[in-house]
């Protein structure tokens, strides 16, 4: 089950800022590129034989061979199958995943949109030819050649499964029942010290979509491209709420315990934590507000310099396979990519719950993306403010 997706401060960050922009992009249910302009790199037109292993970086929960669990195993057949070994290594952050795929020691990462890009603008992440990864056919539309896995109409990977961030807030504490970010923005004071926000830089986007429907004349269209004006009344509604806010979360267990313990009775969250939360007594219920959320979708991508590049695609299509996708959505908690994995959770109540399919509920989520100086939004008249300083401002904002 998904552990962390804490961002620490980033060197690498800085590989964004002399990205030239191409173009426009949507946060979500875009087809366009995003700006930039990566090395041009070659996707293998055949794949050679096996060679007997691949290295992986990934999320906790995305590479289980039963030692954590011996009734959770999705690589042991895979092994057997392929005769590639698997050799995983647990990320505990979108930084800590960059700076390793930098080191030339790893295949393929599970990379969610706030790394992405920085791996592809680096030249460490190739283009996916999915011509050889049979099951990306079967891949939800809208997950396929969007603005944080694709660049100019080339593929970057393979898409894995998807989140929201909602919110979620305790039934008999918090009333009315909230229907609006503004619980924990502008009305947070209602619930002073109860408040909790995730601990990230890229909250600063949540902020932002909160400010793109409720101050218009900011103008913001995408809440990753924001230029210095936009960007200073993001960290100022975020400096606001830090005094109502209880604890900042990153590790779901701990998000659990506060919701049961009501130490926190209103703010973001997963939906896995929303159902575990309830499960053990917790009086929540967690939506996407009027506003809409953030979110994020994982990509498998396969590394520039590849030692192991037949094993690595091999993986790709293995791990979007409807059975062990719908193994890893379930284990992890989150929407499968692949639609025929639906048919197969084991709850089988699991896609609905998840809004696997439900296009209209994702065109509602602003999937991360990594925020680079050309604006993604289109934007040439301005600079947007680059990721490097989200995390030198959410230092500030925590204080």
């Amino acid at each position: 089950m998904r552990l962390t997706r804490t961002l620490q401060a980033a060197a690498a960050a800085a590989l964004l800022l002399t990205a030239t922009a191409c173009g426009s992009s949507g946060s979500s249910g875009s087809s366009s590129a995003t700006g930039l302009n990566p090395p041009d790199l070659k996707a293998p037109s055949k794949l050679g034989a096996a060679e007997g292993q691949v290295n992986l970086i990934a999320w906790a929960g995305y590479v289980e061979d039963g030692s954590n669990d011996p009734k959770v195993d999705w690589v042991g057949d895979f092994e057997k199958n392929t005769g590639c070994q698997v050799h995983s290594k647990v990320a505990a952050s979108s930084d800590e995943m960059v700076k390793l795929m930098k080191t030339g020691q790893y295949d393929a990462v599970s990379a969610s949109g706030d790394a992405s890009l920085r791996l592809i603008a680096s030249g460490d992440a190739a283009p996916v030819n999915t011509a050889l990864v049979p099951n990306y056919k079967d891949i939800f539309g809208d997950l396929k050649m969007q603005p944080w896995n694709s660049v100019k109409g080339k593929a970057y990977g393979i898409p894995h499964g998807r989140g929201a961030n909602l919110l979620m807030y305790n039934t008999e504490k918090v009333s009315p029942a909230p229907t609006s970010w503004s619980a924990v923005f502008d009305d947070a004071s209602a619930h002073r010290g109860h408040v909790t926000a995730y601990d990230s830089p890229i909250y600063i986007a949540d902020a932002a979509l909160y400010l793109k429907a409720t101050r218009p004349e900011l103008k913001i269209k995408d809440p990753y491209a924001l230029d210095q004006r936009q960007f200073d009344a993001a960290v100022a509604l975020l400096k606001k709420q830090n005094t109502n806010i209880g604890e900042y979360w990153s590790d779901y267990l701990k998000e659990v315990s506060a919701f049961k313990s009501g130490d926190s009775v209103v703010g973001t969250t997963w939906q896995v934590i929303a159902n575990l939360a309830a499960s053990e007594g917790a009086k929540v219920k967690a939506v996407v507000p009027k506003e809409g959320s953030t979110g994020w979708s994982d990509t498998w991508m396969v590394a520039a310099k590849a030692k192991h590049p037949t094993c690595a695609y091999k993986w790709l299509d293995w791990i979007v396979s409807p059975k062990v996708n719908a193994q890893v959505a379930e284990y992890f908690g989150e929407a499968p990519a692949n639609a025929k994995a639906c048919a197969l959770t084991a709850d089988k109540n699991f896609c609905a719950t998840y809004h696997a399919g439900d296009t209209a509920y994702w065109k509602r989520i602003a999937f991360w993306n990594t925020p680079i100086q050309q604006c993604l939004d289109g934007r040439t008249d301005v600079k947007c403010v680059p990721y490097a300083r989200w995390v030198q401002a959410w230092t500030e904002i925590k204080g």
